[in-house]
């Protein structure tokens, strides 16, 4: 056995506090080396050409590489070993940087440590065996869940590259949270005009296939071929029959708070979400329908000109096959209960930004105009409260919500082209513009349009006289300040949309402490989540403007065209493997596995044991840990070969 070690400097990032040479030298001193080699930066081209000729001059069949973390440069340092004809699985890598160099300041104690991986990862790879992988069909089809813009944008991306999409919104209508908006910074573009179109565009595609008012109830398999049950909720209105006239939602008697407009005025239980709706078909709320509830009424069956109104239907639930998942399930505004020094359900002229949109908005509530809520009168003063919900320790949310800022300043415009008169005062900790032409917006908001920024919190509203009156601290000029005000809109944060720490679960994907989905990594890997083939797109990911969620959505469907593009996909051989003569059958590997990928096997004289599903499992270990009879090994990380390390531990000088 020929075994080199090639020691890497990696800039100064290993070498400042590592000692590389006598890490080297040590290295050349331990069984079967046959050359040990330091280089400045082993995955340059020079540093792996290095490697390979050692490989063809020393004839070495086994490879060792102190450098950093495995998971960043693993795969490049394998095809390496590949291309010069080794086995890929017969390289280990110390990871000198993240678990050495990086968490010591002492040169001889981190040398020493460093001594100890390169040892340790010379044992375990003389025990190593070559491994081979596997191949597994994939099926060319697509789940996107959600229908925003991100999921919308991903839709077409992987549609227009030849692809079957099905496009999964748990609400009637496809858009999301845009298609509440007015107009979109820093452009100030008709929001419905730049993504109705894309509504169109989507539900006419010949390879896209809507899915609205639809969920997720469970999602198995692993990439290339999951299996996704989809339950496709009761409308009450046979789609097929419905033209979409809008007959039955203007005769219905019951009026609900309208979700669309976010209860600023009321709709039908039958209703269209919004004039711009795709696909343009009814709902029927069951929890307010009167013939839903006590059997009277049926107005909207009796006047339906095609007889598409059903009481009868239920939920359908259908299984589906697909190659890659998309998630785009978007955020929701941070619910501002809370803040009770704000009033909530106290005064009605508080209102959310998502609220003030639909008043600015021609299709919203007042057809454009805009007026307080408690009495229709014009706002002579509009306050806008920034950071409501964002960068709050109190409430554990530190982080920024990244839009606010932004969209303050374009109310602030838009408040001016509606009412010239009218005076904005926004409430700001700090002003954070940093995309493309942003500073300039906020710029003009201040300079052109006269808004007029106080830096501080508003610390209570209270109402004197018919007016909101906002007490607070400018902290630039160091003195309390006290406003009147008739219109408050309260800049809420961005956080999680609802459900999507049930629906991580369900697809078996990280999420954070905020409900956040989590992706593999925040700078080789952005788009892919945690599960090889889902990915992740949009403000489900973190906080983000439209530019940023359209260009993260399109990128996360070019990672899925260059997955399913594939009829096939090379599995990883570093997986879990029963011995069946030692499994007692009982299970609880099953129980503890993440992915599902153990399952129940008879032999034939009836006994049950269990079997690693290959192409699910992630070579995690969990069921290595936990069976009792040492039945479960995990290839490239046995017994024997863990063993090794630490007994090498005990032989380091």
């Amino acid at each position: 056995m020929k075994i080199g070690v090639f020691i890497c400097h990696c800039g100064n990032n290993i070498a400042a506090t590592v000692d590389v040479e006598k890490v080297a030298e040590y290295a050349l001193s331990l069984p079967e080396v046959v050359c040990a080699v330091t280089i400045e930066h082993a995955c340059s081209e020079p540093g792996q050409n290095i490697i390979r000729q050692a490989i063809e001059q020393k004839g070495l069949d086994r490879v060792v590489i102190g450098a950093c973390s495995p998971r960043i440069h693993e795969t490049t340092f394998r095809k390496l070993v590949a291309a010069s004809g080794l086995n890929q699985y017969l390289l280990e890598i110390a990871n000198l940087r993240e678990q050495c160099s990086w968490v010591h300041e002492d040169i001889i104690s981190a040398t020493i440590k460093a001594k100890e991986l390169i040892g340790m990862a010379v044992a375990k790879v003389t025990r190593q065996q070559a491994l081979t992988s596997g191949k597994v069909g994939v099926n060319q089809r697509t789940l996107v869940i959600g229908g925003g813009i991100a999921g919308i944008q991903a839709a077409l991306d992987i549609a227009e590259a030849g692809y079957e999409v099905v496009l999964v919104e748990r609400s009637p209508s496809i858009g999301g949270n845009m298609a509440r908006m007015d107009k979109v910074f820093p452009t100030f573009d008709c929001s419905a005009c730049i993504l109705s179109p894309k509504m169109v565009e989507a539900a006419g595609h010949p390879l896209i296939t809507l899915q609205t008012y639809s969920e997720i109830e469970s999602v198995s398999g692993f990439i290339g071929n999951f299996t996704v049950n989809i339950r496709q909720k009761a409308r009450l209105i046979d789609t097929k029959k419905c033209t979409g006239c809008g007959a039955c939602t203007l005769k219905c008697p019951v009026k609900i708070p309208s979700e669309f407009n976010l209860g600023l005025d009321k709709c039908g239980a039958v209703y269209i979400p919004f004039p711009q709706a795709v696909p343009h078909i009814p709902v029927i709320d069951k929890e307010h329908c009167r013939y839903v509830l006590n059997g009277k009424c049926g107005l909207c069956q009796k006047i339906c000109p095609t007889g598409a109104i059903d009481y009868e239907q239920e939920d359908e639930l259908h299984e589906e096959e697909f190659g890659a998942i998309v998630v785009a399930t978007g955020y929701k505004q941070v619910d501002w209960k809370p803040y009770t020094e704000y009033g909530h359900g106290k005064y009605p002229d508080v209102i959310t930004s998502l609220q003030y949109e639909r008043l600015l908005s021609a299709s919203g509530p007042t057809g454009g105009r805009l007026k307080c809520i408690s009495d229709g009168r014009e706002p002579e003063v509009v306050a806008i409260i920034a950071c409501v919900g964002s960068r709050d320790e109190l409430l554990g949310r530190p982080y920024c919500s990244s839009v606010c800022c932004m969209y303050s300043a374009k109310y602030a415009i838009l408040t001016h082209e509606h009412l010239p008169d009218t005076k904005v005062y926004i409430f700001y900790m700090d002003i954070r513009a940093t995309g493309k032409m942003y500073e300039e917006f906020v710029r003009r908001a201040q300079e052109k349009y006269d808004a007029r920024y106080v830096r501080g919190r508003v610390s209570k509203i209270y109402k004197k006289g018919g007016r909101l009156i906002l007490q607070g601290v400018d902290t630039i000029l160091g003195q309390s300040v006290e406003l009147e005000a008739d219109l408050v809109v309260l800049a809420a944060g961005i956080t999680s949309s609802s459900g999507a720490i049930k629906l991580a679960k369900k697809l078996n994907i990280t999420h954070d402490q905020y409900g956040f989905f989590t992706e593999s990594h925040p700078k080789l890997r952005p788009v892919e989540s945690s599960t090889p083939g889902i990915f992740i797109a949009g403000a489900c990911q973190a906080p983000k403007d439209i530019p940023l969620t359209v260009a993260q959505a399109s990128s996360a469907a070019s990672k899925v065209v260059a997955l399913i593009g594939h009829e096939e996909l090379e599995t990883s051989p570093m997986v879990a493997e029963v011995n069946m003569r030692r499994c007692v059958g009982c299970f609880r590997c099953q129980e503890v596995c993440p992915l599902s990928a153990i399952q129940e096997e008879t032999l034939r004289d009836g006994t049950k044991v269990a079997k690693v599903n290959a192409a699910v499992c992630q070579g995690c270990g969990v069921c290595n840990a936990t069976c009792l009879p040492g039945a479960i090994s995990l290839k490239g990380f046995t017994d024997d070969e863990l063993l090794a390390e630490v007994k090498s531990l005990c032989d380091v000088k």
